[in-house]
């Protein structure tokens, strides 16, 4: 059977109502993640300001104690608003550059780390 005018139409309607679903969602994600983005920074500026200022600290104690799930809560058991953050297993120093080297440590490492994978055999 032929696809008539009416079929052709329902067809382009159908897809053109799942290109705007697709763009409507990647929309919804792009917001999600600006606003998490958003609430990591805030976060982070806030534990700093709270080292340094009593009162902004005791205002993340009363934050944390009001959190209304235990679970939230439960994450913050034994952190201290008015310490620096302390890592258990400090990451090792990066390798000193190489003289006359102009790429970034992080850079040097991935350079040679992919030059080692060449290297060998697979």
């Amino acid at each position: 059977m032929a696809e008539t005018e009416l079929d052709r139409a329902e067809k382009r309607y159908a897809q053109a109502k799942a290109r705007l679903l697709a763009l409507k969602n990647r929309e919804a994600t792009k917001a999600r993640k600006l606003d998490t983005r958003r609430k990591i920074i805030l976060g982070g500026a806030l534990v700093d300001l709270a080292e340094r200022d009593s009162n902004a600290a005791a205002m993340i104690e009363r934050l944390i104690r009001n959190l209304p799930r235990e679970q939230d809560r439960k994450a913050f058991e034994g952190w201290d608003a008015k310490q620096p953050a302390k890592a258990e297993d400090p990451p090792p120093a990066p390798p000193p550059a190489a003289p006359g080297s102009a790429l970034p440590a992080s850079l040097q490492k991935r350079t040679q780390h992919l030059a080692s994978s060449k290297s060998q055999p697979s």
